[in-house]
């Protein structure tokens, strides 16, 4: 039996807490916010196993200028921050080309595989999980047919593609006035029925196995190769703190060149909304529309910026007009909320042990995955914490790939 503190408390935190609780150990989760404002909470809801091919690809250059947010897109780089997406970027450019692509995919295919599985087995977790896939649905037939054609020729793991039934399509005109020039449903992913019971059901299952979870800021002190976090006796620390994650782990010796992937939704009672309608992606809006329990949810974008930069209200205004323009079934008044999805310039997450401090976890920079992944990451902490072999070769996501600062600390 290990004590441990946990660094952040958004769902791949609470998630490991869980697990390493089931196994016997004593831990602490240190999370500053009780607002729930992390990417975890704010998310699409989509447990989004058909994401194999890392968004660091030739494939993404290739459409990003047709991508922008000032041509109607999803993609913005802000000019106030390029201080922090130009070095990103030129890391990007390097992930992107040929074998490290391909192994890239590799490695997300092998953590993707038994991603629903995990949240299956999750003890937290049955109720919350739904696995009705998703629908893929376009308003113009041109976008439709290379959107088809595309997917068809997609790598998308476990999953499975076809065309949408008559029924389904009826289904989704049910909550829009727009016409469908094509729509396609996938099989074998899954959503989370609503984030905040999520929340609440991760935090009940740490504070009943006997964890703690204190809201306060937690810092890193590295001296001669050990981690330990102030006021905190531990044999072992995981860092799990998204795009916070950075700074701690720099402690170490580490380099982590994690950007904030920001994204952006509104929400609106659920009063029109079917509870059984799967999540519904409007591919030529760059938009993803979800319901939860009591609300429904657009999201979109992806504005690589400064953390603390303010949010731009351009993006939500844009999805209110989409909202409008396709006559969905939710209505005024929206809540607004703007997240930062941490994101490593490869696409793939840093899972690992430190070799540069050696009671040091890490977990982080999950990007888009952050839900679809956080039960399977919590197995991997979890048999790395018994100093047991994971089920998934981790060499991919280790740290090391970006270098680091010297020595050992």
């Amino acid at each position: 039996m290990k004590q441990i503190t946990i660094i952040g408390g958004g769902v791949i935190g609470l998630s490991s807490a869980s697990a390493l609780l089931s196994d016997g150990h004593m831990v602490t989760v240190i999370e500053a916010s009780s607002n729930r404002d992390a990417a975890s909470w704010g998310n699409a809801g989509h447990i989004a196993t058909e994401q194999v091919a890392p968004l660091a690809s030739m494939a993404s250059l290739r459409s990003a200028w047709g991508r922008r947010f000032a041509a109607g897109g999803a993609l913005d780089l802000p000019m106030h921050g390029a201080t922090a997406w130009l070095p990103f970027a030129m890391r990007f450019l390097g992930a992107a080309r040929g074998d490290r692509f391909r192994a890239g995919s590799d490695a997300l295919r092998a953590l993707l595989a038994d991603s629903l599985p995990a949240w299956q087995r999750a003890p937290w977790a049955p109720e919350l999980v739904k696995t009705d896939g998703h629908f893929v649905v376009w308003g113009n037939a041109g976008k439709a047919a290379a959107g088809k054609a595309a997917w068809a020729a997609a790598d998308i793991g476990t999953a499975s593609i076809g065309d949408a039934s008559p029924q389904d399509i009826a289904h989704i005109q049910a909550v829009s006035r727009a016409p469908i020039a094509g729509a396609m449903r996938f099989a074998g992913t899954g959503q989370v029925a609503d984030l905040g019971l999520l929340a609440d059901a991760l935090e009940r299952d740490v504070i009943r196995r006997g964890g703690k979870i204190l809201r306060e800021t937690g810092t890193l002190n590295v001296e001669h190769g050990w981690a330990h976090v102030p006021g905190h006796d531990a044999d072992l620390v995981l860092v799990a703190a998204g795009v916070g994650s950075k700074p701690l782990v720099e402690r170490a010796g580490h380099h982590a060149p994690i950007i904030a992937e920001r994204g952006y939704h509104i929400r609106a009672a659920a009063d029109y909304w079917p509870a059984d309608l799967p999540p519904i992606v409007f591919e030529d809006r760059s938009m993803i529309v979800t319901r939860y329990a009591n609300t429904v949810q657009a999201a979109s974008f992806v504005e690589l910026a400064r953390p603390d930069a303010p949010p731009d209200p351009r993006k939500w205004e844009r999805l209110e007009r989409h909202v409008a323009q396709l006559g969905l079934a939710m209505h005024p008044p929206f809540r607004r909320w703007m997240g930062a999805r941490p994101t490593l310039p490869d696409y793939l997450p840093a899972i690992g042990r430190s070799r540069r401090a050696s009671n040091l976890l890490y977990a982080f920079g999950h990007q888009h995955l952050g839900l679809t992944l956080a039960p399977i990451t919590a197995e991997l902490v979890a048999a790395m914490a018994d100093e047991g072999t994971p089920i998934i070769d981790l060499t991919p996501f280790d740290l090391e790939r970006f270098g680091g600062k010297g020595g050992r600390a």
